[in-house]
């Protein structure tokens, strides 16, 4: 227990730095959302429009520690700004959207390829030189040496563009109304779902698989895995309860990272498939210089990969007897 509240005390120290650096870096770049669109009319908006303007969009003038505590209270009723690009949307909203595409699509391929992964790099190590270890093995981590847009777009060109089995876009069929209730329009996102959910599947299982099977063998060499076998244990059980259960640890913190910049997206693949995540969502708001959003989203993140790693600290506890003494 004492372990588990030290680290809560240093996340909760960490969250706080973060935060603080989220509200430095855009006052630290120069001009803002308003003064490009003053900018733009060429000196036809007056003065006063343009402080309007700063006013409607929160971008408040006078002593950074004023800003910075007005920042603070704002963010503790969950505040986070009006979104430049979408006005009049607020960015918890905008960001909202994008979230649950986001967590639909990578949350869910990410604990797909995770659990694959890991469970066929437990297999290649307890059976060295098996198909799995010599087949399965080479392939998954050839695909992983392909950049997620690259397959992507090998993907979308020949399953999509070529044989039409699938869309070459957008999260749904955008002639079918939003209705979660409805059984064509979940069937319509989970067809959209497909493509994009293999690539990321395809190129991230081979480094799962790899990293186990290799701790694995490490704790095979281990005295206590041929105690276990002298003593006549069943080989599952070894496998399992004794060997993977170490083994696992170090995968345990890269999953718990993985599963924190779940909310950032994966930007190149929601790109190419036009899928409206958070990933698509970072993008568009730094070509349209939407400052509140491109906040909104470094904040999400953030929180996100803490909370995430305070989890995997957690999982430590009843994983690893050593972490509780």
């Amino acid at each position: 227990m004492r372990f588990i509240l030290r680290r809560i005390a240093f996340y909760a120290v960490a969250l706080f730095i973060a935060i603080s650096i989220n509200f430095l870096i855009p006052r630290l770049m120069t001009g803002d959302p308003v003064q490009l669109m003053f900018a733009r009319f060429q000196g036809r908006m007056t003065v006063e429009a343009l402080d309007s303007l700063k006013e409607t969009f929160g971008f408040v003038q006078g002593p950074l520690l004023e800003q910075y505590i007005t920042y603070l209270r704002n963010l503790s009723q969950g505040n986070l700004g009006l979104s430049v690009a979408h006005f009049p949307e607020p960015v918890t909203d905008v960001l909202r959207i994008g979230l649950a595409w986001t967590l639909r699509l990578i949350g869910l391929a990410t604990i797909i390829s995770f659990a694959y992964g890991t469970l066929l790099g437990i297999m290649a190590a307890w059976r060295r030189g098996k198909f799995v270890d010599s087949v399965i093995l080479p392939i998954t981590s050839l695909l992983g040496a392909f950049p997620y847009f690259f397959l992507a777009m090998l993907v979308l060109y020949a399953f999509a563009l070529g044989l039409g089995w699938f869309p070459l876009g957008h999260a749904a069929n955008i002639n079918i109304r939003q209705d979660w209730g409805s059984t064509e329009y979940v069937l319509s996102v989970i067809h959209h779902m497909m493509l994009p959910a293999f690539t990321i599947i395809a190129t991230s299982i081979g480094g799962w698989m790899l990293g186990m099977r290799n701790n694995m063998i490490g704790v095979l060499a281990e005295d206590y895995i041929t105690m276990a076998q002298a003593k006549g244990l069943s080989n599952r059980r070894i496998m399992f309860s004794y060997a993977a259960r170490n083994a696992i640890l170090p995968s345990i913190t890269g999953f718990a990272m993985s599963l924190g910049f779940v909310l950032g997206g994966a930007l190149l693949t929601e790109i190419v498939f036009s899928y409206p995540g958070m990933g698509y969502i970072l993008l568009n708001a730094v070509n349209t210089r939407d400052y509140p959003v491109m906040q909104g989203t470094f904040l999400f993140i953030t929180i996100a990969v803490l909370a995430a790693n305070l989890l995997a600290d957690i999982g430590y506890v009843f994983l690893d007897p050593r972490v509780r003494a």
